[in-house]
């Protein structure tokens, strides 16, 4: 199977290492831009993981203008941020055939309905990504914790060939490559999940564990029900497991996690403040559901949004 990961981030690099590791026939080929390009010349790709095991090898990474000299591919890995969207989705433009599968592992929702419309239903996949992963200064990707899984499928449910295929890629590598059925659920609930700790994390500029011994529980799990009766009322209510799992969570004053948004806005970076926050609040104003943690989340990412443009930061 032909693999090309756009990018060699945090994600892309820590799954396309790992496809890599497994040797399980998978043809891997990283689309990045020159400057990651002569990293990677250099030092190969490094993944450092205490919880799952480091891996370090060279990789064959293009740039766009060799795109178009490369073999057709079977799997298009697309893991931009939401705020590279149209660039990523000419980039990529000519490495998607006929029977090319396009896989976002995107956060929200909303970037579905753009690849529908431009590459077709049948080709792109629905996808989620849990993990905890940054990319340091000298590219080397630092696993931050033990979760690694991928969540995949077609939008009709349907586990086809392809779907397999895939699967069997990972073979028993730190990755847990599990397809499902219905990936527009599991997606609705890492949307809740991901646009409760982005809020939170960010507009309180701290982690779940330090919100929560600071005094916050109640409010995360306000953010937590908030969004949950957005997916619900989107015909994708989180499961009880889900609620229970995550309201654990959100109220464990030990837990250290932060949304990379936080770790976005502590680095003075760009934010993908609509595509996830701004997108849950527009919904709940759709469908007449007070939330003021979102409003005032969104306020305070659009505030940071215009002194960064400033250079006030």
């Amino acid at each position: 199977m032909r693999v090309l990961i756009l990018g060699a981030g945090a994600m892309g690099g820590y799954y396309g290492g790992r496809l890599i590791e497994a040797r399980a026939g998978a043809d891997v080929t990283f689309l990045v831009r020159d400057g990651r390009k002569a990293q990677l010349a250099e030092k190969g790709l490094v993944i450092d993981s205490p919880a799952c095991g480091n891996f370090a090898a060279p990789v064959h990474a293009v740039t766009g203008a060799a795109l178009a000299r490369e073999k057709p591919f079977d799997v298009v890995l697309f893991t931009c941020k939401a705020y590279d969207l149209d660039s990523a989705l000419e980039a990529i433009a000519p490495a998607v055939s006929a029977e090319t599968v396009v896989l976002p592992v995107l956060n929200g929702m909303s970037h579905m309905e753009m690849l529908n419309d431009r590459f077709g239903e049948r080709r792109v996949w629905g996808g989620v990504a849990k993990i905890a992963a940054q990319m340091l200064p000298d590219g080397t990707i630092k696993h931050l914790n033990d979760w690694r899984e991928l969540m995949f499928g077609a939008q009709s449910g349907e586990i086809t060939p392809a779907v397999k295929a895939f699967t069997a890629a990972f073979g028993d590598s730190a990755v847990k490559a599990v397809p499902v059925t219905d990936i527009k659920q599991a997606m609705w609930e890492k949307c809740v999940h991901l646009s409760t700790v982005a809020a939170m994390t960010s507009l309180m500029r701290a982690s779940i564990g330090e919100i929560v011994r600071g005094g916050g529980s109640e409010l995360m799990l306000e953010a937590l029900n908030v969004n949950s009766e957005i997916a619900a009322r989107e015909g994708h209510a989180p499961s009880a497991t889900f609620r229970d799992d995550y309201g654990r969570m959100f109220t464990d004053p030990t837990i250290p996690y932060g949304a990379s948004m936080l770790r976005d806005i502590e680095r003075g970076g760009q934010i993908e403040s609509d595509h996830i926050v701004g997108f849950m609040r527009a919904k709940a104003k759709k469908y007449g559901i007070p939330a003021r943690l979102l409003d005032i989340s969104y306020v305070h990412l659009k505030a940071y949004e215009q002194r960064r443009a400033a250079g006030r930061l």
